[in-house]
């Protein structure tokens, strides 16, 4: 079977297409006939050995894919050779067959195609845990989400809508904001030409923010948390600026807010029951037509460079999948 493969760390263009063994399932595993395997801004990271998460060499990219139940373990039931289902694994996904335990794997609606579904887990994931389990985030309250038009930021602005929140999209162009503005975001701010901080208090009336769901970090960090309201929560989800901002703490005291990281991966470890709630009602919006799962491309494996480029340069619109 074809994998893509990081034989070394480095940047896309130096991963490789190998032929590989076909796996077998273990006692309380399936193997996942893989039609989709969708690609996160911490696929760039990994692959070039700067994220907290360090597969052994060579492994396959890629923490979330769809497709179809191929073969069974001992031991696995409720589930037959067939069904469309859709997994979370870490890393490994961008392969054409994948060992998975069962207790990883959901169905997947039939009104969702394998490349939206393959999309659900990280971005979806993270957004409902961030803003569940972490913000405590109540109906009225406002909602501010930088990178509002990523796949993180899209998942953001539509689960904080199902949430009753007042959602304002940040995003550095006009065709960004409307896409988030298609996605449940009620007003827009683009922080390429007007200032953050100015902008968020002109949108709330000098208030604040309640929660802020920041998947960009860098020179954006400041300017968001002083535009926080009193006893807001701020959300360190992610870094796609590049850097990782230094945080004066004195703001925190001023604002009486708090600031809180997102780590959706360690969150499934420990909590699996809250996870699995979490995932069984985002699949019932799915279901029913609540969640886009919005979908910028979906390549052929051969094209993984493009996808990842696309990601790197901050010009994907939702998630970037790649299909086998």
């Amino acid at each position: 079977m074809k994998a893509l493969l990081c034989e070394a760390h480095g940047p896309a263009e130096t991963l490789v297409i190998r032929d590989i063994a076909e796996p077998s399932p273990g006692p309380g595993e399936v193997v996942i006939a893989v039609k989709a395997a969708a690609l996160n801004f911490f696929d760039t990271l990994i692959i070039e050995g700067r994220y907290q998460t360090k597969p052994a060499l060579p492994f396959s990219p890629s923490a979330e894919c769809a497709g179809t139940i191929a073969s069974i373990g001992e031991g696995v039931t409720g589930w037959r050779v067939g069904e469309r289902v859709a997994a979370w694994l870490g890393h490994g996904a961008a392969r054409e067959s994948v060992v998975v335990p069962a207790q990883q794997i959901v169905r997947v609606p039939d009104a969702l195609d394998d490349a939206q579904a393959a999309g659900l887990f990280v971005t979806y994931g993270t957004a409902m845990h961030g803003l569940i389990q972490r913000a405590g985030l109540k109906g009225g309250e406002t909602l501010a989400v930088l990178g509002a038009a990523g796949g993180a930021g899209l998942a953001a602005v539509e689960v904080g809508a199902l949430l009753g929140a007042h959602v304002i999209a940040c995003a550095s162009s006009a065709d960004k904001l409307a896409l988030a503005q298609r996605h449940g975001a009620q007003e827009e701010l683009d922080y390429s030409s007007e200032d953050l901080k100015a902008g968020l208090r002109r949108l709330t009336e000098g208030r604040g923010v309640d929660v802020l769901y920041d998947t960009v970090g860098g020179d954006l960090a400041e300017p968001a948390l002083r535009a926080m309201a009193w006893e807001g929560r701020y959300l360190v989800v992610g870094f796609a600026g590049g850097a990782i901002p230094k945080i004066a703490l004195n703001l925190l005291l001023l604002k009486g807010c708090d600031l809180r990281g997102v780590f959706w991966g360690e969150f499934v470890r420990r909590e699996p029951a809250a996870h699995r709630r979490n995932m069984e009602r985002l699949l019932d919006w799915a279901a029913n037509g609540h969640i886009r799962a919005h979908v910028h491309a979906a390549l052929p494996l051969e094209r993984w460079a493009e996808g990842f480029a696309l990601i790197g340069d901050r010009k994907a619109k939702g998630k970037i999948v790649l299909t086998l």
